[in-house]
This record gives structure tokens, sequence and C-alpha cells, in this order.
């Protein structure tokens, strides 16, 4: 019960440092995805399209080789070329994100019945129309897993961002090991798992609703 008393006055104490944490932890993690969708969805979209193999197979593994390097590893490279702060962390976050997004973007277009988009050309569909009206909208659940995926990871992996001076929940739990303050390390990951469940919770109900539209 002590313990309980304590930790409620540390946040009563700290609330509005980690207030400051929690929204550039969200500011971080949800700009990363946010660039990385607009441009991993057009380019899945494109790679769909094209009957290029080479280029299919550059970008893919482009994309597959920034999977493949480790977080903190890819953050550290990004301090010599852009220094610390806010941009190398978003920069390293946006190129972790393309590869879930892109992937699944391709997959949601290429598994449409080919039937269903010679019907819409039959209809008078122009292929502007029909990427918007149907393949999109075929294709929205896969693209959404991606992107949920994406979210999720790229939550979990901001809270290291703090190591380049990016702040975030990584600077709480950066704190908490440095003071030897158990409040600090709990209320920092604690906050960032809440956060990636009511960000998929909040993007699975957007999928939901627009699929069933």
């Amino acid at each position: 019960m002590e313990l309980v008393t304590e930790y409620i006055q540390f946040w009563q104490e700290r609330f509005s440092t980690i207030m400051s944490y929690f929204g550039e932890h969200i500011f971080i993690s949800l700009l990363s995805v946010f660039l990385g969708a607009i441009v991993a969805i057009p380019l899945g979209i494109y790679l769909s399209k094209t009957t290029n193999n080479t280029i299919q197979t550059i970008i893919f593994n482009v994309s597959n080789i920034f999977q493949t390097i480790p977080t903190i590893a890819l953050l550290a490279v990004m301090i010599p070329l852009l220094g610390i702060g806010y941009t190398p962390a978003i920069t390293a976050l946006f190129l972790y994100s393309l590869l879930p997004i892109l992937r699944n973007t391709y997959s949601g277009i290429k598994s449409i019945n080919p039937e269903v988009i010679e019907s819409a050309k039959g209809m008078g569909y122009s292929s502007l129309q029909r990427l918007w009206k149907i393949e999109i909208r075929l294709a929205f659940p896969y693209i959404m897993s991606g992107v949920r995926v994406t979210t999720v990871y790229i939550i979990s992996w901001t809270t290291l961002a703090a190591v380049i001076g990016a702040g975030g929940l990584g600077g709480l739990i950066l704190s908490g090991l440095g003071f030897n303050d158990k409040f600090y390390i709990f209320t920092g990951t604690f906050l960032a798992l809440i956060l990636a469940l009511l960000t998929d919770l909040t993007l699975g109900k957007l999928e939901k609703k627009v699929a069933y539209k």
C-alpha cells in the first residue's frame, strides 16, 4: 500500500514531465509511421502494377536492408549524418516503417481477383477509378494490417530514440536507470505499452469502419 501511495505522489510531482515525454513519444512514432505510409503505400501500388521485375527486386531488397539493421545501430549511424534530436530519430524510424507497409500494400493489390478488374473495365471504369473505388478498397485490410503492425513496432522502437537525444518515453527509462528510480522505469515502459495497445485498437476500429462502409 505504501508503494502505491509513493507512486501516486510520484505522478503528482512529475506529471508535467511525464506528459512531456509522452507527447514527444507520440509525435516521433506517429510522424515516422505517417511518413512511411505516404511513401510506401503509393510505392507498393506502383510495384504491383509494374512489369519490371528488376525495379521490384531492388526496392524490396533496399527496404529489407533497413529492417535487418539493429535499431540502436541505425540510430547511431544517423548521428554523424543528421546530428542528434528529432530529425535522425524520425529518419531512422521512417526507414524501418517502409517494408511492412510496402509489402502488405503490394500483396493486397496482387491478391485481387483479375476477374473483378475485368468486370470494372467492362463497366467503363478508368484505371484511376478502378484503383480508387475497387482495388484500394479490396486491398485495404492488407494495407491496414501493415500499418498496424508497423505502428506497434515503431512505438516500441521509439523508446531507443532517447539515446540520441530525441526524448520520448525512453527518456524516462534512461533517467530511471541513471538515478536507479524504479518509478521512472516502470512509467516509461507502461506508457509505451498502453500507447501501442490503444493505437492498435484505434487503427483496428478504423479498418473495420472503412472496410465495411
